[in-house]
């Protein structure tokens, strides 16, 4: 079976080709790039540049691959959650393609497809095993024993990890989304600058909260005239956030009594929570997973892989419709036969 995957959650128009013989065949994202003079993303010009690129995409995606139409055996496109105009364009897309080719179609669930991005380059990773999905929009801890079964143990209480990030480094000029520069300003900034908390890991529990150290870092920044000065306060910033993150994990690992650690979403690019997460993980005798740097971001590739688990599991279905979900808690999701 190949499955076509659809992606049209936020502002990546993304489509991809994943084989259960040859498995990921190819894959396309378009970064949108109208939203940077707004410094964040318009609901109604992302749903628009989707519809503009993603028929496109996928015919040249099946011209690389070099094959046809008829060759996708099934379509998986993302339900949610996300922007709902946005989703409503990928869902419509692939709903209706895989109406006309006699196909089956199946939702996949945006988070679903992050967490399960590392199994593309890691075939021997199975849970279960602790996952950090850390993004733009999301920042929670979840207990996976199986595929398809998910226990959210903690979630951020206010901002999103990606989103603290892509704030402050918009404030320092670095613009948006700014987390990945702010990480290579933060190369050049040394410890004898300011020092920032770890939110919330001086009391019992697995939630999160980043917007009283998004309020220190606004505060310090203010004080500071330089470059220098800049890159002082995105170290002390990075670091606060990944000690929290690493503190975090480690806590559930132990009140879960798993081993693995599974990392994805966008700020699992990030090369020190990388680093910091891997080092716990051997510590503790077991092992930290992360997706390639490509697939941390808002992707196709995972939902091809996803859906490719639910449709081989029976779970795809004629497509006679289509829906989308702004909201849709992960642990609603059904288990795989």
């Amino acid at each position: 079976m190949i499955v076509l995957g659809i992606e049209t959650s936020c502002d990546e128009t993304a489509c991809a080709l994943y084989s259960s013989e040859d498995g990921l065949l190819g894959h396309r994202v378009h970064t949108q790039a109208i939203h940077a003079e707004y410094g964040g993303v318009v609901p109604e010009l992302a749903s628009r540049d989707h519809v503009r690129w993603l028929l496109p995409m996928v015919d040249g995606l099946l011209a690389d691959a070099g094959l046809g139409r008829a060759a996708i055996g099934g379509v998986a496109y993302t339900a949610g959650p996300g922007l709902l105009g946005a989703l409503l364009v990928g869902a419509a897309f692939g709903a209706g393609l895989a109406f006309a080719l006699g196909v089956e179609a199946v939702e996949v669930h945006h988070m679903e497809g992050h967490l399960l991005a590392p199994m593309l380059d890691n075939p021997e990773l199975q849970p279960p095993f602790l996952a950090l999905l850390v993004s733009g929009g999301h920042t929670m801890l979840v207990a996976v024993p199986a595929v398809g079964r998910y226990e959210v143990l903690g979630e951020t209480l206010d901002d999103a990890v990606g989103e603290a990030f892509d704030k402050i480094a918009k404030l320092m000029g670095l613009g948006y989304p700014g987390g990945a520069a702010l990480a290579r300003l933060a190369q050049d900034g040394s410890d004898t600058g300011a020092r920032f908390p770890r939110p919330m890991t001086d009391r019992p529990g697995l939630e999160f909260s980043f917007s009283g150290l998004k309020t220190r870092a606004m505060l310090a920044l203010a004080e500071v005239t330089d470059r220098q000065g800049r890159a002082d306060v995105a170290h002390a910033f990075e670091e606060a956030i990944v000690d929290t993150l690493t503190i975090k994990c480690e806590r559930a690992l132990n009140q879960t009594g798993l081993r693995n650690v599974v990392v994805a979403g966008g700020v699992g690019a990030n090369l020190r929570l990388r680093e910091s997460l891997a080092t716990m993980a051997r510590r503790r005798g077991g092992e930290a997973f992360f997706p390639r740097h490509e697939f941390c971001t808002d992707n196709a590739a995972m939902i091809a892989y996803a859906g490719w688990l639910r449709l081989k599991a029976g779970q795809g279905a004629a497509a006679e419709g289509f829906a989308a979900r702004a909201r849709w808690p992960l642990d609603a999701l059904s288990a795989l036969a």
